[in-house]
């Protein structure tokens, strides 16, 4: 322990030197008007004279003070100096509804109302730089409606797990599509005056374990995969605060971990801006202060008297507190804070960004199969809408985050509506029994015969028997299966993704009662489809897709619009099949009560609760596939997928032409040109991957590289230019601990999905 001290200090004292530096270095440049190119972090800069004046009239507590929480949702300011507190808005998919102070309860305001917007891994789904930018301004703009400073978010990991219980809430199995959705975002949410706080900073790919767990990986396989969307936000987007995950990686938790917070973030990137820990997520005062972090939420247990006491011994500075409070004052003076009484004066949901949670609704939802049963012909007359998930809302529910929306539009809605502009009936029967999830407390007194009192529970007989009636007696059956919010849910993973509740069984009894039938499977990530697939002609992924996802799909089974949506990531036949599960590295035999769970349960006291956390273990999480996440793995190991990364098909089909490359210094060209064959307007998602010829450096089959979203009316031709920066064609190089690029030839190939290449191409780099 007191070696780890001591190199601990040593460290301090060496980051200390180059803050200084950097500091004096910068004031200097900005003083003489240097002139030059411009990154994005230096909006952070322009109040640094400023700041050092305010920094001189503070005393040490107020300092201290502003390192730590104020309420659940802020950190303090100077009041007497005129700084502002800062204000804090759970996202990343709403604005959330405003609490007590120094809890999560609702405050039980009526003014709060937010747009519900679909959740990550629907945006994703879009493939659209120019919606993810739209999402960001309508999430920035109800945050300053509400006197927000920062959202929290987005929520930007790689889905590693096809369990992963935040899958539903980040982006993306690839970092290129990964990246790109969060720099657009956080563009978005920038340009409106809000700032971002990305999140969770790094590697937090898994929701078992996730207080303690230890993720050991390797360097390449964390800069080039698990790194790259957040490297992208801070970088390009100028990402203003980062939330560094509560799990350990190679051995020091994220909040207080040199490499990460020090070394990458403000070293290799520059960041200039603040670190805000998960609520709990802080673990010490001396790790935190030495290794990155500035505000401890919640409580002042590590960075507050603790900090003072420390200074007085001699174990730390006030100039160190100095450096801590001057990154929050870059981050107060760059987001002008809203008066209290200009805020929460008019309906967090606004008309324009509801607009935007349609439109990415639209452009989401995934067509997986089609054999002719979509869209909805023109002569039905009766539609069987069957399972509870076309009826149950999903801006809230589970562990974390959700939405207090202004308005949810169901499915079931949404059919009834459209339905009815034909004078089309439509009829309902919940088909299975929903399962709630966890519950503390006892049983409910009166059993809900429409609630599972386990997952598998099987198929409820008089639940399937009204289903399958119903489906008999109509022209076509739409049948909504998948999961819940309470299923997929922050805080733990799902035990393996098959379907709950008998929905399996019920599929095959709707098949053979009426073969006019369609799935929409409502979900945040993958599910098994082994018994579905073939039971169901058609299926639709429609995600938890915000206030509008009923309007939205809707308009897809009708044929209003055609399914533009392409899988963000891979889904296996079997669970078994995903590589971290094929490499025995998840799940292991340790699982325990979720940190963040802990600290807000009813039913534990607080003497529980530090008990609970003093005796964590520390399970191992090894990266071995390495960078083989998701189509990497499939494609590299030739496993074959149930539907492949970037699938989506439509009412319409996509001619290719031949394609010209080059490449140069900057980067690697591609020209084609892209017709709609089909009889009305449609969008494809193009996508460009690489392939690397006779290199001797160990590489993936492939790797996406560049996308673009098109839109054709029915019948257009467009020419389509993709660009591949040279940067994205590099490795990290663990010999010279830097990035490299390998000079050789490439294959180019250009599709619709990673399992659909269209066309080919070879380049020289």
């Amino acid at each position: 322990m007191f070696n780890l001290e001591c190199r601990r200090r040593a460290l301090l004292l060496h980051h200390m030197k180059k803050l200084i530096l950097l500091t004096t270095v910068i004031a200097g440049l900005m003083a003489i008007g240097c002139t030059g190119a411009k990154s994005p972090q230096d909006r952070l800069l322009a109040n640094e004279a400023k700041i050092n004046d305010i920094i001189s009239q503070m005393t040490l507590e107020e300092k201290v003070n502003m390192l730590h929480s104020k309420t659940n949702m802020s950190s303090a300011g100077v009041e007497r100096l005129g700084i502002a507190d800062m204000n804090y808005a759970d996202g990343p998919f709403g604005i959330r509804e405003e609490g007590v102070p120094n809890g999560f309860q609702s405050a039980g305001w009526t003014v709060d109302s937010a747009t519900y917007f679909p959740t990550g891994s629907a945006l994703a789904a879009t493939w659209s730089e120019d919606l993810a930018y739209k999402y960001g301004t309508g999430m920035g703009k109800e945050a300053r409606l509400r006197g927000k400073d920062i959202i929290l978010g987005p929520a930007i990991n790689i889905q590693r797990l096809p369990v992963g219980g935040r899958s539903y809430e980040y982006l993306s199995e690839d970092p290129i599509l990964s990246a790109a959705l969060s720099l657009y975002y956080t563009k978005g949410v920038q340009d409106q005056g809000t700032a971002v706080c990305i999140k969770h900073f790094a590697l937090n790919n898994q929701e078992t374990n996730r207080g303690s767990v230890n993720v050991v990986v390797d360097e390449r396989t964390m800069r080039e995969i698990y790194l790259k969307p957040f490297e992208r936000a801070v970088v390009e987007g100028g990402a203003m605060s980062v939330m560094p995950a509560y799990n350990r990686v190679n051995g020091d938790y994220c909040s207080e971990n040199e490499h990460l917070l020090n070394e990458i973030l403000r070293g290799d990137w520059g960041f200039l801006g603040m670190t805000v820990s998960d609520w709990g997520g802080t673990h010490s005062t001396m790790g935190a202060m030495l290794h990155g972090l500035n505000v401890q939420m919640t409580g002042s247990s590590y960075l507050g008297p603790a900090v003072i006491d420390s200074i007085n011994t001699g174990a730390l500075t006030e100039a160190q507190v100095d450096e801590k409070v001057r990154q929050i004052l870059r981050v107060r003076f760059a987001i002008e804070p809203v008066p209290a009484d200009q805020a929460n004066q008019a309906i967090t949901s606004q008309p324009e960004s509801q607009a935007i949670a349609r439109q990415v609704a639209e452009k989401s939802i995934v067509l997986l199969k089609n054999e002719g049963i979509l869209p909805i012909k023109s002569g039905v007359k009766k539609i069987a809408v069957i399972g509870q998930n076309a009826v149950l809302k999903t801006q809230s529910g589970g562990v974390g985050a959700g939405v207090k929306a202004l308005y949810e539009i169901t499915p079931l809605q949404g059919i009834q509506t459209r339905a009815g502009k034909n004078n089309i009936e439509v009829a309902y029967a919940p088909g299975y029994k929903n399962f709630p999830g966890r519950r503390w407390g006892g049983a409910a007194a009166t059993p809900d015969p429409l609630v599972a009192t386990a997952i598998d529970e099987p198929a409820d007989p008089s639940l399937m028997a009204e289903a399958v009636e119903l489906a008999k007696n109509s022209d076509i059956v739409i049948f909504f299966a998948g999961t819940n919010k309470s299923i997929e849910t922050e805080g733990s993973d799902r035990s393996d993704i098959k379907l709950p509740c008998g929905q399996e069984e019920l599929v095959r009894a709707l098949r053979e009662a009426n073969p006019n039938l369609a799935t929409v499977l409502i979900s945040g990530g993958p599910t098994d489809l082994q018994v579905l697939e073939p039971a169901s002609p058609a299926i639709l992924q429609g995600w938890w897709n915000g206030m509008e996802g009923g309007t939205a799909l809707a308009e897809v089974l009708f044929g209003d619009i055609a399914p533009s949506g392409k899988l963000p990531f891979t889904f296996p036949v079997k669970l078994e099949d995903s590589p971290a599960y094929a490499m025995g590295n998840f799940p292991n035999d340790t699982k325990e009560m979720d940190l963040f769970t802990s600290l807000y349960r009813p039913d534990m006291t607080p003497a529980e609760r530090q008990a609970l956390n003093a005796k964590r273990p520390i399970p191992q999480s090894p990266y071995t596939e390495r960078f083989y996440v998701g189509y990497r793995w499939f494609d590299t190991k030739n496993v074959k997928p149930m539907f492949a990364f970037g699938h989506g098909l439509s009412y319409v089909t996509f001619g290719y032409g031949d394609i010209k490359a080059a490449a140069s210094k900057k980067n690697v060209k591609v020209t084609f040109t892209l017709k709609n064959e089909g009889g009305m307007d449609a969008d494809e998602v193009v996508q460009l991957y690489v392939k690397r010829i006779g290199s001797k450096v160990e590489w993936p089959e492939k790797e996406l590289k560049a996308f673009s979203r098109v839109s054709l009316k029915a019948g257009e031709s467009r020419e389509v230019t993709l660009e591949i920066p040279m940067n994205d064609l590099r490795y990290w190089d663990e010999a010279s601990n830097g990035w490299a690029l390998e000079h050789g030839k490439l294959q180019l190939l250009l599709g619709s999905a990673s399992d659909d290449i269209r066309q080919t191409a070879e380049v020289t780099i």
